[in-house]
């Protein structure tokens, strides 16, 4: 996939207290799906449509996710550690290519205050930007490709949100029909994925109590600038213990959002020099 030079910012600072069994000790994107952080599998969706560059918001504990890319070269690949000299040797290297940029944005934030805060790292006329906590196979160039059409200054992808629970059709105190869960087909919510022009940030503030999907959208909205790509496939945030169990058992079997093909770390060649002292020097 030819690789495209627009940042993704991905708002990550949140405290996710609707998932507290698991944001008590780490902070939501970096909560595992599989094996690893549902912010990787974020990622690797953007990276699968060949965007690579990334702006990640923090927020709460976002030290956690600081030390995940400071050490991201060593995850998932054989090394061995030369304790005497300090050396290590790696005898794979990750596949992925990404340039991560991680902005400490306030421990209490809202959503617009973060983007406002980190725009400083836009270098692009337009950007994307999604949520740190759902996972989607939403095709990313499509919708930026719709973006382009309309030249509005925001899109959001608007998902289906189908219902927790059977719909019940009562009269009379009795119920005279039990529809099973269905998918709600033109009621529309904001899934995230967005495709943002540099000048959509003139709506928000650094102030902390500035909420995107607040005054930001809304004014955006009526001045008519705020338009949605409507995405029919899969999409499913993580709010809740029972999401993130859900999102568990699809990666055991056929995760709909994985577009991307499995890559295997390469391995490298290691030629050891030697010293005249006959210490290695790697």
């Amino acid at each position: 996939m030819k690789k495209n030079n627009l940042p993704v910012m991905i708002l990550a600072g949140g405290f996710g207290t609707r998932l507290r069994e698991e944001t008590e000790f780490m902070p939501k994107p970096m909560v595992p799906i599989g094996n690893k952080p549902i912010l990787w599998h974020i990622m690797k969706l953007y990276s699968h449509y060949g965007f690579y560059r990334f702006i990640i918001c923090l927020g709460y504990k976002g030290h956690m996710i600081k030390d995940y890319f400071l050490n991201y070269r060593l995850q998932g690949i054989d090394f061995t550690v030369k304790t005497k000299f300090g050396k290590i040797i790696e005898h794979q290297t990750n596949c992925e290519e990404w340039e991560v940029t991680l902005v400490d944005t306030g421990f209490d934030c809202y959503t617009g205050g973060r983007i406002a805060r980190a725009s400083k790292y836009i270098d692009t006329k337009s950007f994307l930007l999604t949520y740190g906590d759902g996972v989607s196979n939403v095709d990313i160039l499509k919708l930026l490709e719709f973006h382009k059409s309309h030249g509005k200054l925001a899109t959001l992808t608007g998902v289906n949100m189908p219902p927790r629970f059977g719909n019940l059709e009562v009269k009379d105190n009795s119920v005279v029909s039990f529809m099973e869960k269905r998918k709600i087909t033109e009621e529309w919510i904001n899934g995230g994925f967005f495709v943002l022009e540099k000048d959509f940030l003139n709506y928000l503030s650094i102030d902390s109590s500035c909420v995107l999907e607040k005054d930001p959208l809304f004014n955006a909205s009526k001045d008519g600038q705020l338009m949605i790509y409507k995405h029919h496939g899969f999409w499913q945030c993580m709010d809740t213990l029972r999401e993130r169990n859900m999102l568990e058992e699809m990666w055991k079997s056929s995760p709909p959002w994985k577009v991307w093909e499995d890559e295997k770390a390469e391995y490298r060649n290691i030629k050891k020099v030697f010293s005249p002292d006959k210490q290695a020097v790697i």
